[in-house]
């Protein structure tokens, strides 16, 4: 017997850096978080964690949405009001889930979470499940950058992560 497809909302929010994708579930979960102009990513990364999957257009979660307005607005914290949940492999979960403990206004190295998460030799890795994060800025994969200090890969692109960082408060060295 074939599993139905997941059906899930699809909300659009303006953000300073583009509109946000925004998917829920009938309980008002965060599903996914990504960008307009990234859309055909969100939609892979949703196949690939839950099979088929019907987007129908719906409005997110009023706590999903003033937790992120709250957030582009300076309030940092606000995002710790949004209740999410992911699929993914155990390890991919194991780094997103670590991925929260970086305090807004800080980085961290794909090395130094490796380690953190007891994989120190997973580095690459790491940099995979950062990459297939579903859920940019409440997941904030942005905050890790390279060894060196330097900006790697962002889903969403290198102006977004520069922005979202910078709106953290992080002083990036050019």
């Amino acid at each position: 017997m074939r599993k139905r497809p997941e059906t899930f909302g699809l909300d659009r929010l303006r953000t300073p850096i583009g509109t946000a994708l925004l998917v829920s579930d009938a309980d008002g979960v965060l599903r996914a978080l990504d960008w307009e102009d990234h859309a055909s990513r969100m939609k892979e990364l949703l196949r690939l964690q839950y099979g088929a999957v019907v987007l129908k257009d719906a409005r997110a979660a009023a706590e999903i949405r003033t937790a992120l307005t709250g957030y582009f607005r300076g309030d940092l914290d606000c995002l710790n009001n949004i209740r999410w949940d992911i699929a993914g492999t155990p390890f991919q979960r194991r780094v997103w889930n670590a991925l929260p403990g970086i305090p807004p206004g800080r980085t961290m190295s794909y090395g130094a979470l490796a380690a953190k998460i007891g994989a120190p030799g997973a580095v690459r890795a790491v940099g995979h499940a950062n990459g297939a994060n579903p859920l940019s800025v409440v997941i904030p994969c942005h905050r890790l950058i390279g060894a060196n200090g330097s900006l790697i890969k962002y889903g969403g692109g290198l102006e977004r992560k520069r922005w979202l960082l910078a709106h953290e408060g992080v002083v990036l060295r050019d």
